[in-house]
Formats: structure tokens, C-alpha cells, sequence
């Protein structure tokens, strides 16, 4: 079997995708101003990307190791609902804590990761992703490597494999064509 087709048995058989958020729907760069305010650039794609999964029958969460203002605006462009917004350092804890409350099991879940502190989860999880920039740690654990960077449509393209996989890209296309992104 090769890499391809690897990847592709295991995103048949994902039911949630959880995102990490710095390096997957951002490019992990800092903008500040001169009074010191913070900002970051998210990707429009990238929302289409979740809308595909949520109108496909998937469930998705943010993960990162701190909830931000930014996360929650973000969470409500992308539909993500904030009961799965999680912020905590403690990854796998998270994991299994979701794991218990919805009854799935590790080979149900999607993680992508970009960086050494998504490997715990990333080697749990059924289908483990990286980004093309992502570090070579978690691109060694990963089934597969978007073509796309970080914050440059990873999970539009990943929204893509997984329906793709499981058979559902075109009715996908038809109904969010019909319905828009509301």
C-alpha cells in the first residue's frame, strides 16, 4: 500500500477533525502595533474548508494551548461552535476527555498539527496531517503533507481529501453551492 493510499483508508474513516491553530489556520507569524497590540492573519479558505467538513457529517474543533479573543472570532466566522474551542496545553488530556463524551476512539479523529507539541496527539489519532511548512517532526508522523503552508488553505485542501475519501465531495459541492456560506 503506498503513502497515498494510506492516507486515504485512514480519511475514510474520520468522523472529527480537530485543528491546532497557530501554523495550520495561521502561518505563525506575530503582527504587532506600535502600541503593542497583536493581530493575526487567517485564511477565508480555509473557513470554506470547515463549512465542507461540518456540511459533510464532520465535526470540527480548534485546539491550542490558550482560548484567545482572536480564536473565538475566528470560531464564529468558521462555524466552529464554542464548546469546541478548546484551549489547553494539555493535548492528549483533551483528547481523551472528548473521547468520553462523544464515544469515539482515536482511529474516528483527524489532528492537524505543525509543530513538537501536536506529536502526542498526532501519533494517537487515526489520520495525523502536517502542513507543508510544518516542522519535520510532525511531517514524520503525519499520513499526509498538505501541499499548502500554514494559514494558506491547509484545511480547505484537507476538507477536500477527506470527502474526497469518503465519497461525499460532489453532493458537498452541490449543497454549499446552493446554500452559500451564510
Amino acid at each position: 500500500m503506498t503513502v497515498t493510499e494510506k492516507a486515504i483508508e485512514q480519511a475514510k474513516q474520520v468522523k472529527f477533525v480537530i485543528l491546532d491553530i497557530h501554523g495550520i489556520l495561521t502561518d505563525n507569524t506575530l503582527y504587532y502595533t506600535n502600541d503593542g497590540t497583536k493581530s493575526e492573519c487567517f485564511s477565508l479558505v480555509d473557513r470554506i474548508g470547515c463549512k465542507a467538513l461540518v456540511e459533510g457529517g464532520i465535526g470540527v474543533s480548534f485546539l491550542t494551548s490558550k482560548v484567545s479573543r482572536a480564536m473565538d472570532v475566528v470560531g464564529e466566522i468558521y462555524d466552529v461552535p464554542p464548546d469546541k474551542r478548546w484551549g489547553t496545553s494539555a493535548k492528549i488530556g483533551k483528547l481523551d476527555e472528548f473521547e468520553q463524551e462523544s464515544g469515539f476512539s482515536d482511529e474516528d479523529f483527524c489532528y492537524v498539527g505543525d509543530e513538537m507539541i501536536d506529536l502526542g496527539v498526532m501519533r494517537r489519532v487515526g489520520f495525523p496531517v502536517a502542513p507543508a511548512n510544518g516542522a519535520v517532526e510532525a511531517k514524520e508522523v503525519a499520513s499526509l503533507i498538505t501541499k499548502s503552508d500554514g494559514g494558506q488553505g491547509v484545511v480547505r485542501e484537507l476538507a477536500e481529501f477527506i470527502l474526497k475519501a469518503q465519497g461525499k465531495w460532489e453532493t458537498v459541492i452541490e449543497n454549499l453551492s446552493k446554500s452559500g456560506l451564510s
